[in-house]
């Protein structure tokens, strides 16, 4: 018998993700009970397909995703992914751009909307945290962690990145936002993630306050 789903999990994606986090995700999350449904910005096509960051001149992992992101609402998933390697770069993207304008790539629209859905998870993996580096207020003041190659983005966008002596913190949580040093640490971070989510779905509703 088929076991009811527990929501979705939504994970932003574009060519070159990471293929480790890739392979986990649909392994892992799954297995908790959740779907994961990939979201990108298809640029007025029906979908697109994307390949993973090459290992030894090899794209191991291949996806077609027919989800976009400017059609979809936060408050369907339990929580949002942006997968790690160079992807979330990709989905930074403008077209048009404005002095003094904030970004308003498709993605990093979604991510304010993401922000302001209460209890939504957002989790970041290595390099994916660059999506939230497109907008301050995305990130500033929060307490992360990152690749040590971001370091730089990450904290001239305003965020405090945690170190753990002379590397930066392996997981991090500050609110509804889980971050993650590398892929190597995948399995900590989707049991986190996971855990994270299912706290927010047994924390009882705020009562009314009455006069």
């Amino acid at each position: 018998m088929a076991t009811k789903s527990k929501g979705k999990i939504g994970v932003l994606i574009e060519e070159h993700f990471d293929g480790t986090e890739f392979r986990r995700f649909n392994e892992y999350f799954p297995q908790q009970g959740y779907e994961v449904e990939y979201i990108s910005h298809l640029w007025g096509n029906k979908e697109l397909h994307f390949g993973s960051n090459p290992e030894n001149d090899k794209i191991e992992y291949h996806i077609t995703v027919g989800t976009e992101v400017n059609n979809v609402n936060p408050a369907d998933y339990k929580g949002i992914i942006c997968i790690g390697a160079y992807a979330m770069d990709r989905l930074r993207y403008q077209v048009n751009v404005k002095k003094g304008e904030k970004n308003q790539a498709p993605a990093v629209v979604f991510l304010r909307k993401v922000a302001a859905t209460q209890h939504v998870k957002i989790g970041t993996i290595c390099h994916s945290l660059w999506l939230l580096c497109a907008d301050t207020d995305l990130i500033k003041g929060k307490k992360v962690t990152c690749a040590h190659n971001i370091i730089c983005d990450v904290e001239n966008a305003g965020a405090d990145v945690v170190y753990e002596g002379e590397q930066t913190a392996e997981l991090v949580i500050d609110g509804n936002l889980i971050t993650g040093k590398h892929p190597g640490m995948v399995e900590e971070f989707m049991k986190v993630f996971v855990e994270e989510i299912e706290k927010s779905s047994h924390r009882k509703p705020d009562l009314a306050a009455t006069v």
